[in-house]
């Protein structure tokens, strides 16, 4: 799709440094995305477009160009990048709206899809270095594609000097999904796409991203780098399922299997592209934007996604759930994606890369596994959680009436057992005097 002409529409996201709005192309009316950030703060999405460009495939969000324009708040020049509407959301939505899991048929299909999307990138050599159920997309037709190459890079390019990192080597990605070569500042080829996608698989599969019982960011990074634990596998999953997480969740990177070798395996194989067409989207139902590693610790909801999202079918969302996290501690979830914190290097000579404040990207160059630190050149850790902090009317009082409510069912309990003492005693008292 060419677009020379179009119209911004209603803006649907936005950080600290883009924007992402509706956007429909002129004369013909189809539907697609715009994401625009201002032209001196847009590194990182100029990075995205190249590579995106340069790729075609059914499996991964299509990219239709760019354009700069004025910008027609700030009066400055404005870098727009044009890219394919998702219809349902992220995997991770998907989820949510399943009741927090997906059955194993599903599972099995989402992965194929995913498999074939990075069989694709690294046969042209291209990582992703960030998959997780947040970076997959939904389509109207239900099928994933990959998204989010804010974070990619070209392999073979681990030891040279990337033109958005000065002379900082970074490994980029999110905590709990990086492999064991990645947390230790080694190394981030396709072998470490693999890893994330056996987490990924375990995601659908339970609703939540591996190591559930990480007590903070930093322990869970060490665990990963220096221990020989692997996330657990579901218990439910079939056989085939497990021997394909032990296929993919390989500590050394070069004993585990590439993307073209696990298209063959069992779990997946039967799955032909064939036989299962990937159907073409359908601009009528689409209203999810792509969003991808551009600010995505700083996306602020606006209204229309709040009001989705309070309805979210999840069982991390009810009611009880949430008061037990405000009643029981001040820490945030950390098995909850949008609560990791955002690590990323400081570098005063690139000013437009610490601006775009790229998603849970970690500037590494050495570790001490003797001290248990970690020594950042010139980093900086910002923690910013993913729900917003203005919280609106509606939903304050339905927190105050939940907290009131749980507090009332606590008092009528501890008045029930202090007037069962008491009758108890009184008993006592008066077979006491009876004898």
């Amino acid at each position: 799709m060419g677009i020379d002409r179009w119209r911004r529409g209603r803006a649907i996201g936005r950080g600290s440094s883009a924007e992402v709005s509706v956007a429909t192309a002129l004369p013909s009316g189809e539907v697609f995305a715009v994401k625009s950030a201002e032209l001196s703060r847009s590194a990182v999405l100029q990075r995205e477009q190249r590579i995106l460009s340069s790729l075609d495939s059914p499996y991964l969000v299509s990219c239709f160009g760019f354009d700069i324009s004025s910008s027609a708040t700030t009066g400055g020049l404005c870098y727009n990048l044009f890219l394919e509407y998702a219809a349902r959301g992220s995997l991770s939505d998907d989820i949510a709206k399943h009741g927090g899991h997906l059955d194993e048929v599903a599972i099995r299909s989402n992965t194929c899809d995913i498999l074939r999307g990075l069989a694709y990138l690294h046969a042209n050599g291209v990582v992703h270095c960030d998959v997780k159920g947040r970076n997959v997309l939904v389509g109207s037709n239900g099928r994933p594609k990959i998204a989010d190459l804010g974070c990619a890079r070209w392999s073979g390019l681990d030891d040279e000097v990337d033109e958005l990192e000065g002379e900082c080597r970074r490994v980029r990605g999110t905590p709990m999904f990086m492999a064991p070569e990645v947390a230790r500042g080694e190394e981030q080829g396709p072998p470490a796409d693999i890893w994330a996608l056996g987490c990924t698989v375990i995601e659908m599969a339970t609703g939540r991203p591996p190591w559930p019982d990480v007590p903070d960011p930093v322990a869970t990074i060490h665990r990963i780098a220096f221990s020989q634990d692997v996330p657990e596998f579901p218990c439910w999953l079939s056989g085939a399922g497990k021997d394909f997480l032990s296929k993919c969740l390989v500590r050394n990177p070069n004993e585990r299997w590439t993307a073209e070798q696990l298209l063959e395996h069992e779990f997946v194989a039967y799955l032909s592209p064939t036989t299962t067409p990937l159907p073409k989207s359908d601009p009528d139902h689409m209203w999810v934007s792509p969003k991808s590693t551009l600010d995505q610790a700083f996306w602020e909801s606006l209204p229309e996604q709040e009001e989705e999202a309070a309805n979210r079918t999840s069982a991390a969302y009810e009611p009880a759930a949430r008061i037990q996290e405000l009643i029981s501690s001040s820490h945030p979830h950390w098995t909850r994606d949008e609560n990791w914190v955002t690590i990323r290097s400081k570098d005063d000579k690139e000013d437009s890369f610490n601006d775009s404040c790229e998603d849970s990207v970690i500037g590494c160059h050495s570790y001490s596994c003797a001290d248990l630190s970690f020594r950042f050149s010139s980093c900086r850790t910002e923690a910013i959680f993913a729900e917003s902090s203005n919280v609106s009317g509606k939903q304050e009082h339905e927190i105050q009436f939940e907290i009131c409510y749980w507090l009332f069912f606590c008092a009528a309990g501890v008045a029930i057992a202090y007037l069962t003492f008491v009758f108890f005693l009184l008993l006592v008292r008066e077979r006491e005097r009876v004898l």
